[in-house]
């Protein structure tokens, strides 16, 4: 309809001019006219905000999409890419899709209906002229082309820097303490600015492309225009044409070549969005996280005589083919403490990564409840499990949002009352915000300790049938691993636990202990056991003053 007015106003223009000649009455002309230029003028200021509320949609839409999917990859996917590119793909990427819509696809799909209104005036105004401009306007779009070939690989490869360099800052933000203890500040900021120089170097070469595009399409406008003028003043003068059609002509000129500098420029835009899209669609190709059997509505019932969970000969090897666990067997029952020790690298994180469904297993068989787990659906059995990792993540926000993690509808005396089996009780109550005091973003407000001790809460506040526990003492002082070591056993009453360790004071009430090396079970029982018949296990327990 915008386009529609706007056609209306040479013929309009060439009218007054008609009507001047001719003595007639010019108010009512006049009068549409201007009616006809308010309402095109109102009508393009709606077309706008509708432009920019649906370049705003798919911004969303692909952003949620991407969120949707970046949080259900598998784990091995994380550990492929790097965190800052990710992120880039959501922010920047996903903001140039804003301007590939505003000023490309419906741009160009606005100027298409302008201009083909534009010729077709044109022609029942005067055949040759327009033939002369279709050719000089024909020599400008190919020229602006062939410019503009180059510029999707080069934004392309310009996003790719730009998400390198987000990932190179997200990297020394992650460490900033460490960083400024190593006086390595300066080489970080070094790093980093070497980052953003290549992808100002990227983002100068997509500049330099576009801005052939940018003459290619002033030669197309002032040629046409100075070819119009000059045999359309011939015309005139042969009295072919009159003066008022001739201003008409000149005037759907007009509005062919202003839209058709908006379609150069949006097709370039268009090459550039291109590019970021090709990077959003890589992420939105992958598969997500699968779930073995999701038309499952749970775990199966636990067969007679079945272990709660059962390894038989497991093995497991990275993509590379570097093997990490060799034939690994062992068992845990309903309601039993097993403990996982061993030297570093033996493979016990790995184990509990396998459980929890992070990776496959290359080989065996990995039973809950005598129920191979990839006939279960994997969130059922997850909600079984708890699980605390080794490094004891916390998110960003308050103790009560961290706790709530796990079970969203728990109430405050259950918050309080796990926060006091792991003795936190005290370190909350500090505050005058209690559960809603902040701990900063990944815990940065807390000590060590307290992230640890907060990490368990989460997970016992679940209930799960098996507690699985990475370290679990790693960052605890004596006291409050006294306090965490009656805490696991009383959890150890009605659910099962298995902890890996490297601190055997933890574990030595286990009911069962399995020893690893370099990916094997090479002994198993309790510490008296162990101490009387493995070598490994008697030496570790040596070295910690346990024997």
């Amino acid at each position: 309809m915008s386009a529609g007015g706007a056609l209306a106003q040479p013929a309009l223009v060439a009218r007054v001019i008609d009507v001047v000649g001719s003595g007639g009455r010019l108010m009512p002309t006049v009068s549409l006219l201007v009616v006809v230029l308010l309402a095109a003028s109102a009508l393009g200021a709606f077309q706008q905000y509708l432009l920019q509320r649906t370049a705003e949609g798919v911004v969303l839409t692909t952003r949620q999409l991407l969120a949707d999917r970046l949080l259900r990859l598998p784990v091995a996917e994380y550990d492929r890419r790097r965190t800052g590119d990710l992120m880039s793909r959501v922010g920047a990427d996903t903001t140039l899709l804003r301007a590939t819509v505003t000023s490309g696809v419906v741009d160009v799909a606005g100027s298409a209906v302008l201009g083909i209104g534009a010729v077709v005036a044109m022609a029942l105004v005067d055949v040759w002229l327009l033939l002369v401009t279709l050719l000089a306007v024909g020599l400008g779009l190919t020229v602006a082309v062939l410019a503009s070939r180059g510029v999707k690989r080069a934004s392309r490869q310009a996003q790719e820097e730009v998400g390198a360099m987000t990932a190179a800052v997200e990297r020394a933000l992650s460490a900033v303490r460490t960083i400024r203890a190593s006086g390595a500040t300066s080489r970080e900021v070094t790093a980093v600015g070497g980052s953003a120089r290549r992808a100002f170097e990227a983002g100068v070469r997509v500049a330099r492309l576009e801005s052939l595009v940018a003459p290619a399409g002033s030669i197309a406008v002032q040629g046409a225009f100075l070819a119009v003028l000059g045999v359309g003043g011939y015309r005139v003068a042969a009295g072919s044409i009159t003066v008022a059609s001739l201003v008409a002509f000149i005037l759907y000129l007009f509005l062919l070549v202003m839209p058709l500098g908006h379609a150069i420029s949006a097709y370039t835009q268009l090459q550039t969005g291109l590019g970021a899209l090709a990077r959003i669609q890589e992420i939105l190709a992958l598969a997500p996280e699968r779930d073995e059997q999701p038309e499952r509505a749970g775990t199966a019932a636990p067969r007679a005589g079945a272990p709660l969970l059962e390894l038989e000969d497991v093995s497991f090897s990275y993509p590379d083919g570097t093997p990490v666990l060799r034939g690994v067997s062992f068992e845990v029952a309903a309601g039993s403490r097993v403990a996982l020790v061993g030297p570093s690298g033996a493979g016990k994180s790995t184990i509990l990564a396998l459980i929890e469904g992070f990776y496959p297993v290359s080989g065996g068989a990995l039973r809950w409840a005598g129920t191979d787990v990839r006939e279960l659906p994997r969130a059922a059995l997850r909600a079984r499990l708890g699980y605390v990792e080794q490094e004891a993540p916390v998110l960003a926000g308050s103790v009560r949002d961290n706790l709530l993690l796990t079970r969203p509808d728990a109430t405050d005396p259950e918050l309080w009352a796990v926060l006091a089996d792991v003795g936190l009780t005290e370190v909350v109550r500090r505050s005058p915000r209690g559960l809603d005091v902040l701990v900063g973003d990944e815990g940065v407000l807390l000590s060590g300790g307290e992230r640890q001790r907060l990490a368990i809460a989460r997970s016992l506040l679940a209930r799960p049938e098996l507690l699985l526990l990475d370290e679990p003492t790693a960052s605890l002082d004596a006291r409050n691993e006294g306090l965490l070591r009656e805490t696991l056993g009383r959890a150890a009453a009605d659910r099962a636990l298995l902890v890996v360790a490297h601190r055997l004071s933890t574990v030595l009430d286990s009911d069962q202990i399995v020893v690893l090396d370099q990916g094997r079970v090479v002994a198993s029982g309790t510490h008296a056991e162990l101490v009387d018949s493995s070598p490994l296990y008697r030496e570790l327990a040596t070295a910690q003053l346990l024997v």
